[in-house]
């Protein structure tokens, strides 16, 4: 049983190496009752709690200024560095020198000392005072140990000289001027200890100590979860992992560190600690019975190869799905629409040779250089070059992407059987749109694994399900895309009241713990025939996620070149026609003149006022209606013509506003 001593000190001497360790709580201050609220759980450290230590992760680093008796605190990504301050107290062996050194004797030049006294070994005696370096540490034929040290003597001659670890004396370390930096002196145990001064010391005074402040990750007697709490809670603890080593914990585990257990520890009943948080990704029923508390049966894990597939959009959206490649339904290919020869391009890089039918019309645009194509003309692909052309009469070459297709027109008379195919080569730009139809010469049914050997993606369309699924969800798919494929690690699982049915866990997209349990299985003498659920949907963020995680970054395609209106296109301004209206009437003649339907809808511009030279008086206002009277007369406006085309609710209010 191990001294009582406080958590800082324990976990600060500790060797990460020797975990798990069992410590009991003795006595402690508590802040805030006995219960802490840490890391988003409730860790409670009562006297004489068991509590196994795991594992540690630095987080912050706790510094003591002695000579100012200041403190503060130091983040792990400090790049500063430190000297290491010689202790006063002697060593009286060489071999409590090696024993007490800062760093392993492999590391050169690491530890100076000397000796109060002289020293004689064999015929070679060592004046007193004289500084010696740690350099190695050997062992003589005899089996004794012996250190290797380095001496630097007058007329700064170095020699070597092997110290016998027996050796007595009175020895003292020297100063060094060798730089600590703080990840160094954290991770070594011994210098962690000793004290330190800063190479800064304009900003940071006399001696420095150090105490390492950790994460703590612990398992508790009485709970199933780990918990996570600071090494820095004023708590007195002591070892007791001698005489607790047969103690069971419960261990939590993911369902990464469930794939890495060895096979012969399954099957196995399991119960989950921690349900799945974050996005969802799964649509599956088997997601549902994820649920805090609930057992499961893992049969196994394993590396499974899986196909992601998708739908088109419909009346349930899109739909995504992972397809085990032990599926065992039957499917037949399905031909590919492409909306652009953008999107042709990027299938037939994948799928040479490829073939389709032109499903819409589509006119000549000689200045981009898009051809015509017709329904029914057959294309097949053959090569993108990179053409450079000119625009026009500029002297500016246009690197443009082409798609260079051999064109063929069926021909449906009977008489012209022996003549060559009607066919031609054409180029068709990137940024084209179109309508095509994959051609297809095959109908047959394959599986799953035939399809996956060919290019992918494929549409297909399942037509004989699978019939080791108790619904195959693939089955009344109007098409399914089978876009690519990759190797998942899983776990076979089941629940205990359907142990024959089987579904897989992928591991890296559940992040959940679960415990073993001491259960029987469910079954009582041989385990039963295994049927693997071989389709999983998965939703949107599973697909968005999944392309993020491998980069797959498609580029946009090419944007069609800007258009160039030739001189025939440019609009010409109309001739100006004489008037002998006043400069009043002539200037909104031609505010009339120049405006049209739809900017009159949008902005309609004041009328100016008239000049001073050619009214002199105001004109008379509009006559009102009377109700009595059927018709009412009004005068005709004397200003401007009356347009001949049809009013609208913007030329009356432009005429009101004239008067």
């Amino acid at each position: 049983m191990g001294d009582l001593q406080s958590l800082r000190d324990f976990i600060r001497c500790l060797d990460q190496q020797s975990l798990p360790r069992i410590l009991q709580i003795c006595s402690g201050v508590y802040f805030q009752g006995s219960v802490y609220e840490l890391s988003g759980s409730e860790v409670c450290l009562s006297t004489g709690d068991l509590v196994k230590v795991i594992g540690l992760e630095l987080v912050s680093v706790f510094c003591e200024d002695i000579g100012t008796e200041t403190s503060f605190e130091l983040s792990t990504e400090y790049s500063g560095q430190f000297t290491l301050i010689a202790e006063d107290l002697p060593y009286y062996t060489i071999e409590e020198i090696v024993g007490l050194c800062p760093v392993g004797v492999d590391v050169c030049s690491s530890f100076s000392f000397i000796s109060k006294d002289k020293l004689k070994i064999e015929d070679f005696t060592l004046p007193a005072e004289e500084e010696l370096t740690l350099t190695s540490l050997e062992v003589a034929e005899d089996g004794e140990r012996q250190a290797r040290c380095q001496t630097t003597g007058q007329n700064m001659v170095s020699a070597e000289i092997l110290l016998p670890l027996s050796l007595k004396g009175e020895f003292y370390e020297c100063e060094s001027d060798r730089g600590y930096s703080l990840q160094e002196i954290m991770s070594s145990a011994r210098l962690s200890t000793r004290r330190f001064r800063s190479t800064n010391v304009k900003h940071i005074g006399g001696p420095l100590i150090f105490s390492p402040v950790y994460e703590i990750k612990a398992i508790m007697q009485m709970r199933k979860d780990i918990v996570k709490f600071p090494s820095s809670l004023e708590v007195d603890v002591q070892d007791v992992t001698e005489q607790f080593h047969d103690l069971v914990f419960i261990t939590p585990l993911s369902m990464a560190e469930v794939a890495r257990k060895p096979q012969e520890s399954f099957p196995t009943i399991v119960e989950i600690l921690d349900v799945p948080e974050g996005k969802q990704f799964f649509n599956s029923l088997w997601f549902q019975e994820l649920q805090k508390g609930r057992h499961l049966v893992l049969h196994g894990w394993g590396h499974t190869p899986m196909v992601l597939a998708s739908t088109r959009k419909g009346r349930k959206g899109k739909q995504y799905f992972l397809i085990s490649q032990r599926y065992c339904g039957r499917m037949r290919r399905k031909a590919r629409e492409f909306g652009s020869v953008y999107e042709l391009y990027l299938a037939s890089s994948q799928s040479p040779g490829l073939k389709v039918n032109v499903t819409r019309h589509y006119e000549a645009v000689q200045e981009e250089g898009v051809p015509a194509l017709s329904v029914g003309e057959q294309l097949e692909v053959l090569e993108m070059p990179l053409l450079d052309r000119l625009k026009g009469n500029s002297e500016v070459a246009l690197k443009v992407e082409n798609l260079i297709c051999k064109r063929t027109v069926e021909i449906d008379d009977e008489d012209d059987e022996d003549d060559e195919d009607d066919s031609q080569e054409i180029s068709l730009p990137l940024f084209m749109e179109g309508h095509f139809v994959e051609k297809l010469s095959d109908n047959k049914k394959y599986n799953l694994t035939d399809l996956i050997n060919k290019s992918l993606p494929l549409d297909v369309k399942v037509v004989t399900q699978d019939k080791e699924l108790e619904k195959d969800p693939l089955t009344g798919l109007t098409a399914l895309k089978l876009e690519e494929t990759f190797i998942e690690t899983v776990v076979l699982t089941s629940l205990p009241s359907k142990p024959e049915r089987c579904f897989e866990l992928p591991v890296r997209w559940l992040q959940m713990s679960v415990c073993v349990m001491s259960e029987p299985l469910p079954w009582y003498s041989e385990s039963p025939k295994l049927h693997v659920e071989t389709v999983t949907e998965v939703t949107e963020n599973f697909y968005y996620e999944y392309h993020k995680l491998t980069n797959k970054v498609e580029e946009p395609p090419p944007r069609p070149p800007k258009r160039r209106p030739s001189s025939s296109e440019v609009p010409k301004k109309p001739p100006k026609s004489k008037s002998t209206l006043p400069n009043q009437a002539s200037n909104i003649i031609k505010q009339l003149d120049d405006l049209s339907l739809g900017q009159t809808m949008m902005k309609r511009p004041s009328a100016p006022p008239p000049p001073d030279d050619i009214l002199t008086e105001p004109p008379l206002p509009l006559p009102r209606k009377s109700i009595s009277i059927p018709e009412s007369i009004t005068q005709p406006n004397t200003y401007v013509k009356r347009p001949s085309m049809p009013q609208t609710l913007g030329w009356s209010c432009l005429y009101i506003g004239l008067y």
